[in-house]
């Protein structure tokens, strides 16, 4: 399915625009975020140039980042006062707190790496809600989380284009 739907943007948009929206609306979603785009944009899936992939997806994982740091404790807050929603919310709130530690400990570095070290569970959405859960105040949240964005950005890109670009290409 995921195939066809891109192969259908590729036709109806034009191919190198089509992909490069492609990467760029994967790297906005939340678990995906620039990791993924990175790895669909190599030479083993879209094969879109890496000068041109690294910018759009770093812009993408950096979109919902100030939202999320401004914003997101007010909508939780809104969203546990609805009898359907709490538990969700409630859920959201304690998978994220699970993996404080390390933010809490180093704030600013440990932020960073957090954001930044492509593992499991880790990137620019969670840091930045554990960072607001957390209360760490926007001036030294926003550049942890980007500093990790380009981290991420320049490991993912050594993935994505030289081992298994090179596996695959």
């Amino acid at each position: 399915m995921t195939e066809t739907l891109v192969q259908w943007f590729v036709q109806n948009l034009g191919g190198s625009a089509a992909k490069e929206l492609i990467i760029f609306i994967i790297s906005m979603i939340p678990i995906l975020e620039l990791r993924g785009g990175l790895l669909a944009a190599g030479p083993a899936f879209l094969n879109v140039p890496m000068w041109r992939a690294i910018p759009i997806c770093i812009i993408g994982n950096l979109i919902p980042v100030p939202f999320i740091l401004l914003f997101i404790t007010k909508v939780f807050t809104w969203l546990k006062g609805t009898r359907h929603l709490k538990p969700f919310v409630e859920k959201m709130e304690n998978r994220a707190m699970n993996k404080k530690d390390q933010i809490e400990k180093y704030e600013f570095w440990g932020l960073l790496l957090f954001v930044g070290i492509p593992l499991p569970g880790t990137g620019a959405w969670t840091g930045s809600l554990i960072a607001a859960l957390l209360g760490i105040k926007f001036k030294k949240a926003f550049p942890a989380v980007t500093l990790g964005i380009l981290l991420a950005s320049f490991i993912m890109t050594v993935l994505s284009y030289t081992v298994i670009g090179g596996i695959f290409g």
